[in-house]
């Protein structure tokens, strides 16, 4: 299987998947390299009989569906995003869940291995706590991968993963342990992790900040976009912040949501969304 063939089969597949070939062009080979092994488990030859296969086996797409998982993370992805959330977003929150007697929620959708909620965990208990140490912090990290999630509860990254984290946070926040740095234990605790996947669920709570980057506004086809959207608004609070990725737009352009000065990535919610969640039932084969 050459590159030109892994291309026109994943051109095929992926809309059927509810996926867009755009978001995977520079991945694809990730992906590409699942394929190969899955094809040697199942003693076939090439793609044209893995597609045979896919056609014959229903259950087989679901197996499809777990290869194209994109796993990239690392910490301060986007820094000036999260000099953003360090400086004004993250005490916003803290201060409006003081006014109202309750804690705070952030909900990191798709964390892969946990990068993501690592860094907001720092960031609160280093800077955020100090100025509001009465308020606590509920922070949900999802993913549909159970291996990226065990990876992000041990919480020990190659230093690859920390080359964009400010060096003042490196040293306060990790422990070395040979060539990985761990993120110190008080800086784990409080991370709930679970196995969910966006396409199809979400935490319950209503969030005062969800981070959805580089995942359903990138991979998921425009229809799918569309009701993760409307689910990811459904559980922000009024006033609450949604964090996308850096070349990643919204399928939707009246969403209520309005980007920071200088942030665009980051929207703060202005109204309760026009519409409702639908079923967002998986895609049929």
């Amino acid at each position: 299987m050459d590159d030109t063939d892994c291309t026109a089969f994943l051109q095929w597949a992926l809309p059927q998947l509810e996926l867009r070939w755009p978001g995977f062009r520079k991945v694809r080979r990730q992906v590409c390299k699942r394929l190969r092994r899955r094809m040697s488990e199942l003693g076939l030859a090439d793609l044209a009989a893995y597609r045979t296969r896919l056609e014959a086996d229903p259950g087989e797409w679901r197996v499809l569906d777990e290869s194209c998982h994109i796993t990239i993370s690392r910490f301060f992805r986007d820094r000036a995003v999260f000099e953003m959330l360090r400086r004004r977003v993250l005490p916003a929150v803290a201060s409006r869940a003081r006014r109202e007697g309750r804690d705070a929620r952030i909900w990191s959708a798709g964390c892969a291995s946990g990068e993501e909620p690592c860094t907001l965990k720092i960031l609160w208990d280093l800077e955020v706590a100090q100025s509001c140490p009465d308020v606590s912090l509920l922070l949900v990290a999802t993913d549909v991968d159970a291996a990226m999630l065990a990876r992000a509860r041990e919480a020990c990254f190659e230093a690859t993963s920390l080359h964009e984290l400010p060096p003042d946070l490196i040293e306060q926040a990790f422990d070395r342990a040979g060539s990985r740095f761990c993120v110190k234990p008080r800086h784990r605790q409080g991370i709930d992790f679970r196995n969910q996947d966006l396409r199809f669920e979400a935490p319950e709570p209503l969030f005062d900040l969800i981070l959805c980057r580089y995942v359903a506004f990138t991979y998921f086809a425009p229809p799918l976009q569309e009701r993760v959207l409307v689910r990811i608004l459904d559980h922000l609070l009024p006033n609450g912040y949604l964090v996308i990725g850096t070349h990643e737009r919204l399928p939707i352009k009246e969403t209520a949501l309005i980007p920071m000065p200088g942030i665009p990535q980051i929207l703060e919610r202005t109204a309760a969304p026009k519409f409702a969640v639908d079923g967002g039932a998986p895609p049929a084969h």
